[in-house]
């Protein structure tokens, strides 16, 4: 019951979040025909939204109930979220390699569930979550190595620079996650000597 409780106030402040993050395009739609979003668009992009949030409010809040999460964790897990649904956006709505109908675009949704399957696996535990986020910056690096190896990079919209730029920007996020999880379990281990 309490747990209710608590969950009621900052879900209703993802929800007008939410709500006010969909309104920048229908606004814009109502100048401009530069953006033309669909409904399905705003169902995705809700869905987006409001998963990732409501992701962070339950793993820190619900699901590491009873122990003790620091603000360092908290900004590292709202971190590897950002970089999750950044990735999931970026590459629905432009691609990572040529455009978004590029059927290898499909191989970075693996990072994604392999971030998903991998947090389960460690119970969203500091020193799991380091191993998770090292391991999606693995497998960002590996895919990028695939499509250099396959020629994507003849794409007219895909140079090897813009392969390896716009992927290495998602490594870094990733390796930036993962230290962020081990400085706070530094921390954590240090306070427990004291």
């Amino acid at each position: 019951m309490n747990s209710e409780h608590s969950l009621i106030r900052p879900v209703v402040g993802l929800t007008i979040t939410t709500a006010t993050f969909l309104l920048i395009p229908l606004i814009a739609m109502q100048f401009t025909n530069e953006v033309n979003w669909t409904v399905s668009d705003f169902i995705l992009a809700g869905f987006l939204l409001f998963g990732t949030g409501f992701s962070y409010i339950l793993v820190t809040r619900i699901l590491t109930a009873g122990t003790d999460r620091s603000t360092l964790y908290k900004i590292a897990t709202g971190f590897a979220l950002f970089s999750g649904l950044f990735l999931i956006w970026s590459n629905l709505a432009v691609g990572i390699i040529g455009s978004e109908n590029q059927p290898f675009n499909m191989i970075y949704f693996g990072v994604i569930a392999l971030g998903i399957i991998g947090a389960f696996f460690a119970r969203f535990l500091t020193k799991g979550m380091i191993w998770v986020m090292f391991s999606m910056a693995v497998a960002q690096t590996v895919t990028a190595a695939i499509a250099l190896f396959t020629g994507l990079h003849q794409l007219p919209e895909s140079s090897v620079a813009e392969i390896l730029g716009v992927n290495g920007l998602f490594i870094v996020l990733f390796v930036v996650s993962g230290l962020m999880y081990r400085m706070d379990s530094m921390e954590s281990t240090s306070n427990q000597l004291v």
